[in-house]
């Protein structure tokens, strides 16, 4: 009687299949999990690179598509901003901008990676990629998890306190996770719209700006008093009331032009996106209105004429000086002249003799200058 052996057949090992550039890889599927991990975080990097190369981006259509939404004004109302810097003003795009220009354009990779993260701070890298020519920026940032108070909640220590500008006195105090949830959002934003502005091209941005400013101000000149209701129900969401609003404009707002309102629009869209305070900008308003106050150097009356002024007249007064002293001297020497003659004179009348001469000789040394003088 014969015995077969049953030999099991083995099974085929799964095979893990990866498309990259122009290549199919098979590879056993017999990993760990950290090379697990590591393998989808690579294929994700290929897949989003492939893509990218098989669809590229077209510029006129990525133009197209932008001048477009800067006719709705809905998106021309955040698309723009106007933050103080120094005594002077910064306008430019907004963080909606820029969030809105990277998805039109397509084939772009932004992401947040935190670095490290204790009770005192967090650090957290900003990245944006253009995948269609491998372009990277990257950036920074540290938060620290404090925040500064003007009052303090009961029961709440602060940190440490200081005096404003304004001569009041803020607190700083230890953040909230939603107070950290804010300033994280409002500091990456931040970053992520100065790395993504380095992908845009800069004339299609200002192009951009303009058709924005124009789809504003159509709307402020179609119907001014909306917009003006519109503008102050905004700012009073971000607690800046209407006395502060007529304090910054100087004016009433019966006086604002379209301009006026669409250059209030920005402020207020820096204010929503973190990129500047209420305080800031009431500070550099002060600023300019203290320059503007002070007496120009062309003003007469000025620092710099009454400096003018005395030179010239110190001038004027060594003129006269050294004009009276030509003149007193003119004087001395024609006086000392009329001396000599008339002692020659009285020579000649006693007489050219040897008596005349020892009459001069016997004269002491002295009463030579008395003769002089009275000669004058």
């Amino acid at each position: 009687m014969s015995t077969q052996t049953m030999v099991p057949s083995e099974k085929p090992t799964p095979q893990q299949v990866t498309e990259g550039f122009g290549a199919i890889e098979r590879r056993p599927q017999h990993q760990t999990a950290t090379e697990v991990l590591a393998a989808q975080a690579e294929a994700a990097v290929k897949a989003r690179y492939v893509m990218a190369l098989k669809r590229p981006r077209d510029w006129d259509v990525v133009r197209q598509r932008l001048l477009k939404d800067c006719e709705r004004t809905n998106f021309a109302q955040v698309a723009r901003y106007s933050k103080p810097v120094g005594t002077g003003t910064v306008t430019g795009p907004s963080i909606r901008f820029v969030e809105a220009a990277l998805r039109t354009m397509g084939n772009v990779l932004a992401e947040n990676v935190v670095l490290y993260d204790d009770q005192q701070k967090r650090i957290i890298r900003v990245i944006v990629t253009d995948l269609e020519h491998n372009e990277t920026y990257q950036k920074e940032i540290l938060l620290e998890k404090t925040v500064e108070r003007k009052q303090l909640r009961q029961g709440q220590v602060p940190i440490s306190s200081r005096l404003n500008s304004r001569g009041d006195r803020v607190y700083l105090v230890e953040a909230t996770e939603d107070e950290m949830l804010n300033k994280e959002a409002a500091l990456t934003s931040k970053a992520m719209r100065q790395l993504g502005l380095r992908l845009i091209p800069g004339d299609l941005v200002d192009e951009c700006m303009e058709g924005v400013e124009i789809t504003l101000r159509k709307k402020a000149e179609q119907d001014p008093d909306a917009e003006k209701k519109a503008i102050i129900d905004a700012f009073y969401d971000l607690g800046v009331r209407v006395e502060h609003l007529k304090e910054y404009l100087g004016v009433d707002f019966d006086q604002l032009t379209p301009k006026d309102l669409v250059n209030l629009r920005a402020v207020y869209q820096a204010l929503k996106d973190g990129e500047t305070t209420w305080r800031e900008v009431m500070e550099q308003r002060e600023a300019i209105m203290g320059k503007s106050a002070e007496p120009q150097p062309d003003q007469a009356g000025s620092k710099t004429a009454q400096v003018l002024a005395a030179i010239r007249g110190k001038q004027a007064a060594a003129g006269a000086t050294a004009g009276q002293e030509g003149q007193t001297a003119a004087g001395d020497t024609q006086g000392h002249t009329q001396a000599e003659n008339a002692q020659q004179a009285a020579q000649e009348s006693q007489g050219t003799g040897n008596g005349g001469q020892a009459q001069a000789e016997l004269l002491p040394q002295e009463a030579k200058p008395e003769g002089r003088k009275r000669g004058r």
